[in-house]
This record gives C-alpha cells, structure tokens and sequence, in this order.
C-alpha cells in the first residue's frame, strides 16, 4: 500500500520519475500530442469561489466560462489556499505556505525570488518565454525589469502597490506597470489593458512555446461599474463601490471568452494549454449558492467555501472535451505540472509539495492526489475526498461538502472515520507543518480581512469545539 505521504507531498526526486514515466501511444497523432510542449496560460480569478460559475451550480451566469469547460476538464473537487497572498506563493514556488512564509495576506516580502525558486524562472530555463499580466499587490520584490527577470519574466504588465511609482487602483485609470515603466492609463479599464497585453505577448510568441501567468484583478474590491455595465452608481468614477457584482463576474467571464476567440484568431488554440482558477472563496453579502443552497465558508474562512475553488483545464484537440474530474487537485500542483509539459528540469535540493496531474490533461488517468493541505497561519488541515483531519486533531465527515461539515467524535467506533483519522494524521505527521514557518492569523486585518471572514472563523471555531 502507497503511503499517505505519497498522496500528499510528491518530493524532487519523485516528480523528476513521474516525468519520465511515459504512456503508449495508439497513433501517430497521439505521439505528436503527447510530445508537444504546449504554451500555458493561468487565469487566476480573484476572489471568486464556485458559487460565482455557473457550470459548477452558482448562482451566476459565466457562459464563456462554461464553454472552456465543455471543451476541456471541469475538476469537482480544487483547492487554493483561503487567501489571496498565500495562493500566489503556493502558485509560484511549487511549495506549501509553512515553507515559503506567505502565512496571510501580511506575510507576502517572507518569500524573495533569491531564496524560493519560481515557476516562470523553471519554464523560462526550459526555454519558454515568459510573461505576467494582473494583480502581484500581495506578493513584493517586484518594480523594476530586473525584478521580473529575478523571478523569471521576461515582460509584465502589473498592478502591485508596493510600487511607489503606483500607488493607485486597479480599474479605472489603473495604476499599472508595463516592463518596469508606469502605464498612462488615461480613462481606460485596467482588466482591457491586461487582456490587450496578454494577447499581444502571445502573438509576438506564437511561434512559442510561452507561458503567461494571468492573475486578473476581477472581481476583488472595489466593486465598480465596467465597460458594459448599464448605468454607474454615484461616486463609482471616483473609487467607491456600487452594485455591480454581478457586472464584475459578467466582464471577468466576457475576457475570457474574448482570450479564447482572440487566440484561434491567431491559431494559437491548439497549441495553448488554458487553466482558469479562483485563487480563494468567495467574498462579500453573497449570497453565495451552488445548488440553490449555501456554501459553507467563504474568502478567509478554514471552512469549505473559504478553498474549495474553480479549475478548468482546456488544450484544444488534448484535454478530453467535457468531462467532469473529481481527482483532487491543489493550486500547488501547477508547478509539477506546468514543468512536465514543458520538458523542464526541477531545481535541485529543494523540497516541492506539488504533484502533476499532467497525465490527466492528456486524458489518461494519471495518479490522482489521496489528499490536499491547506493553510492559514497557524490553523491547518488535510482532507481527503470524505473527510477531514485539522491542527486540532478534529476529524470531519464531508459527504456533504460543499454545504456543511459534521464534527467526528475522537471517540467514535465508525471504521471508515477511524481509517481517515490514521491516514489524514499520517499526512500531516509527514508534512510537518508545525515544523516550518508558523505564527498567528497576523496581518488579515492589515491586508483587508473582511469582518465576514471573522464571523466564518467563529462558525468554524464552534464546529471543532
């Protein structure tokens, strides 16, 4: 029997074996696929969790996002970290947040490019070029060219407030920085801006292979006005939010639409592997549905809701169309999987907790995760596809996830909990989390913690008493 570490964490040595390992081909045409080096776009969605997809039961219309879904893998069962700064990290170094320090939100100057390694800098080794479009607020030690060739952009068009030449928004009048140099933004709409840069990155590479990492700033706050929003609230020119949620979910999905479009304008479609993500739960009044009945938990909550997330994959002509996957799938994993199709090499002595789930991509079964980690400062849990095992030893049973979680008692005579409890417990003795960087939930408020988040932090707090 394969031990729980092995589901959990998918070390150097073990990633560098999965990537040798290959699958027969029935034609020509599937070896030409499988030897492919597809070019990679990650949208990262901000904070929008799966009540805000339609084609995972929300409660809002996103048929351009559905559609990528219908002609590639729709994963059930996908997990970021439960907020925004400690999801990039995870993104990007390949590693959980007890090794690269983004804990919360106020934790983002813990991981520097000269310490973690990066996977722009991997695929731009393995001969990508390489390009990031969107948010990078929560992260730091970004301003100048030199920066972005640290961790391993060649071009960038982004939005990060440690910038001091801009400090300004997001949207309107965006204060942006294009390859080290303020953008003039003038009256226009920062998410356009992004898209028009990321499309022209990829025309000017079409002969490839690129990868673009994607972190668009729809649909965190402010919740303002779009280009197609009928009429703007009283003040939304000048910063203040108005109500126009479901315009920001609308614009965000008609991006994307027009992302896909403009790439088969270009040809570009069936060589270009497209992830879509949300980096964390959702956030605000809500309310927040799948099914018509509430999710449980939302933007930096340790409940349900608060990770449990989108992920569409779609490789025209690779990606098997519309099927329905409830493998389990991190944001961490990425890493391992972006590298296998790439044909890259891993850095050395460094401990990955990412696990490719290329070969599902490519419509074979792959070895499927047993189990996910997610954290928030010094609050942990793995869980696995039924159940759930937390810092405090709390075992749940979540048959009934995404809606609710039930409290096992560390005494009960149930089989099926009691095997859980020993393999969760294996998972996490393995990982050691304890062992890493730790600390409070310190810095939430600083990076914005909504009090929503608090109220879900006591509703979780009363179920694990």
């Amino acid at each position: 029997m394969r031990s729980s570490l092995r589901c959990v964490l998918s070390p150097a040595f073990a990633l560098l074996a999965t990537f040798a390992i290959t699958a027969p081909a029935d034609s020509a045409e599937a070896q030409n696929s499988k030897d492919r080096r597809p070019n990679i776009i990650l949208i990262l969605a901000d904070d929008i969790g799966i009540p805000g997809i339609g084609c995972y039961g929300g409660n809002h219309k996103t048929p351009n996002i559905d559609a990528l879904a219908s002609g590639g893998i729709r994963f059930t069962h996908a997990y970021s970290q439960p907020l925004c700064g400690p999801t990039r990290a995870t993104i990007m170094s390949g590693s959980y947040t007890f090794r690269n320090g983004v804990l919360t939100n106020g934790h983002g100057a813990d991981y520097k490019p000269s310490d973690t390694p990066s996977i722009a800098k991997t695929l731009k080794a393995a001969g990508y070029a390489t390009a990031v479009a969107g948010k990078w607020g929560q992260l730091a030690y970004f301003n100048t060219q030199e920066d972005g060739r640290a961790w391993g952009y060649d071009e960038f068009m982004i939005w990060n407030r440690t910038n001091p030449d801009a400090q300004g928004e997001r949207y309107w009048d965006p204060a942006y920085v294009h390859n080290g140099k303020p953008v003039e933004a003038g009256d226009k709409y920062g998410p356009d801006l992004l898209h028009d840069f990321v499309i022209d990155f990829a025309r000017r590479h079409k002969d490839g292979p690129f990868f673009v990492y994607y972190p668009t700033p729809l649909i965190h706050g402010p919740i303002l006005h779009t280009p197609d929003s009928a009429t703007k609230a009283k003040g939304a020119e000048k910063g203040k939010s108005g109500n126009y949620y479901e315009d920001n979910i609308a614009y965000l999905d008609k991006l994307v639409g027009k992302l896909v479009s403009d790439l088969d304008k270009e040809g570009l479609r069936e060589n270009t592997l497209i992830c879509f993500m949300g980096d964390n739960g959702s956030t605000g009044n809500g309310p927040f549905l799948i099914e018509g009945r509430p999710v449980d938990g939302k933007k930096g909550s340790m409940l349900e809701g608060g990770s449990r997330v989108a992920l569409i994959a779609n490789w025209k002509g690779t990606t098997p169309a519309g099927k329905v996957s409830g493998d389990m799938v991190h944001c961490v994993d990425f890493y391992a999987t972006f590298a296998e199709l790439a044909g890259a090499t891993l850095p050395a002595d460094v401990k990955f907790d990412s696990q490719s789930f290329a070969l599902q991509l490519r419509g074979q079964s792959g070895t499927p995760r047993e189990s996910v980690f997610v954290q928030l400062g010094a609050e942990w849990w793995a869980r696995s596809k039924d159940w759930k095992l937390d810092q405090s030893r709390q075992l749940f049973s979540m048959k009934n996830s995404p809606w609710e979680q039930i409290p096992i008692a560390a005494d009960s005579t149930d089989s099926a909990a009691a095997a859980a409890r020993k393999q969760l417990q294996a998972a996490l003795d393995e990982l050691d989390p304890a062992g890493g960087k730790t600390g409070d939930r310190k810095g939430m408020k600083k990076a914005g913690k909504k009090p929503g988040a608090k109220k879900a932090k006591k509703k979780a707090t009363a179920k694990t008493s």
